[in-house]
């Protein structure tokens, strides 16, 4: 099987892969091995792995050099796994392979390198964009290839998984005409896939929407898109003044990360734009004490937010082999304070008897027993009471506690719920939030 790349993110020579391989990840390592010993050509190599990637949904490939061989890794639904080793020789063929097609320099080994390229699938007719980042290490240059699936962006806010009551509330709050839409979590918890349904929900020909970014990591049709460039003094800061000259009605701003940039996305939103961002935070509470560290007043973040969203992604539980079993007493007690003590506007499950989903493993999930991701979440909403509690008190535990007395549900009990539905399991929101806690509300 044998395809062609693009050389560069403008797609217009029309060279296609026929399609994405489906295999499993045993398959896909004995592919590899096959390739080693028969010497595949390194175009032959690096076609397959992307295609295997692509048909196994992969987010991310790793190429971790090591003494005598490189570790091929491939992270599905978030976990990494080993697909094989490849001999170095074939290794460094591939890898001046991604640097060409990449755009990197050939002959740099010794400093990190960043890099893009296109992929065209022909069935089902797609343009998959190809992050490349090359490093230095002790063995030789890492590579880790990003496969930005255009899929990852056709979600709607229906499809993100949130609760019936928070896609109500986020659907009042994208309705509203200026303020701002902060979302926050680690790196990898699925921010930006939240913030481009957001925008998509807003979108509409009576709008101009502009977005700063670094980097843009998906083309969103009908939205101009601008990417933040150190070199040219093409900042966050700096790009955001230019934006506001351009007459946006919606901004969103790829992060937050000093105090010019969130002064000037908090004005903005007092003066009529509806602005999304990202903020580094471990929680939704937590937005507020960050903004006053960055240096902004309390007196301006209260009226300027709007919604602070927190989120992970937890994978989903295989339907075809999840299995239920019976908890303990002591469970089923724990679980029914738990649900008792939700606040009543919460969609929560009723049960006439309760039972835990566990994974279990098949053909189709690859024998994890888990088979894609969804996320789980914490919304904290800002009103004008809100505003005035964080003129007075700014700490985290005394936004919190203003937050639960509004019916606050954190990102564990959300991730609760969807254990308890079958979505996905405990121990998977265990590894997500930490040891679960059945008195967290």
């Amino acid at each position: 099987m044998m395809f062609a790349m693009a050389e560069n993110t403008d797609f217009r020579n029309g060279i296609e892969i026929p399609k994405a391989l489906s295999t499993t990840i045993a398959d896909f390592g004995k592919e590899i091995q096959d390739f080693n010993e028969r010497k595949a050509s390194a175009s032959e190599f690096l076609e397959t792995i992307i295609a295997s990637g692509l048909g196994l949904e992969s987010s991310d490939l790793h190429f971790e050099t090591e003494e005598k061989e490189t570790r091929l890794r491939i992270r599905v639904d978030g976990v990494l796994n080993d697909v094989a080793r490849i001999d170095k020789d074939s290794y460094a063929l591939i890898l001046s392979r991604i640097k060409l097609l990449g755009g990197l320099k050939l002959n740099i080994r010794d400093a990190a390198q960043d890099g893009r390229f296109t992929v065209r699938v022909s069935d089902p007719g797609i343009d998959v964009e190809i992050r490349v980042s090359v490093n230095p290490a002790k063995f030789g240059e890492t590579a880790v290839l990003r496969l930005l699936n255009p899929k990852t962006i056709s979600l709607d806010v229906s499809d993100l998984g949130l609760r019936k009551d928070d896609e109500s509330l986020m659907a009042d709050e994208l309705k509203r005409p200026n303020g701002m839409v902060l979302v926050t979590g680690p790196t990898g918890s699925g921010k930006t896939t939240t913030l481009y349904a957001f925008l998509k929900a807003v979108s509409n020909p009576d709008i101009k929407i502009i977005t700063i970014e670094d980097p843009i990591e998906y083309r969103l049709p009908g939205i101009e898109q601008t990417q933040v460039d150190e070199s040219s003094g093409y900042t966050f800061e700096n790009g955001l003044r230019s934006i506001l000259r351009q007459d946006p009605d919606v901004i969103l701003v790829g992060e937050i990360r000093d105090e010019e940039t969130a002064e000037i996305a908090l004005h903005s939103s007092l003066t009529g734009h509806l602005v999304f961002s990202t903020l580094h935070t471990n929680n939704a509470v937590g937005a507020v004490p960050r903004l006053i560290d960055l240096g902004i007043k309390p007196s301006v973040i209260g009226p300027a937010l709007n919604v602070v969203v927190s989120q992970r992604l937890v994978r989903k539980l295989c339907e075809k082999c999840r299995e239920t079993f019976e908890p303990t007493e002591e469970v089923k007690d724990k679980i029914k304070e738990f649900l008792a003590a939700l606040p009543e506007k919460t969609d929560k499950p009723a049960f006439e008897e309760i039972r835990i989903y566990k994974a279990i493993g098949c053909e189709a999930c690859h024998n994890t027993g888990y088979k894609g991701r969804i996320g789980i979440f914490e919304i904290v909403r800002f009103d004008k009471e809100f505003a005035s509690i964080i003129n007075e008190k700014t700490t985290e535990l005394d936004i919190e506690k203003a937050a639960i007395e509004r019916g606050f549900v954190g990102v564990q009990a959300d991730g609760l719920i969807k254990a308890l539905r079958g979505v996905t399991s405990i121990e998977e929101v265990e590894r997500q939030t930490g040891p679960v806690d059945w008195k967290i509300v």
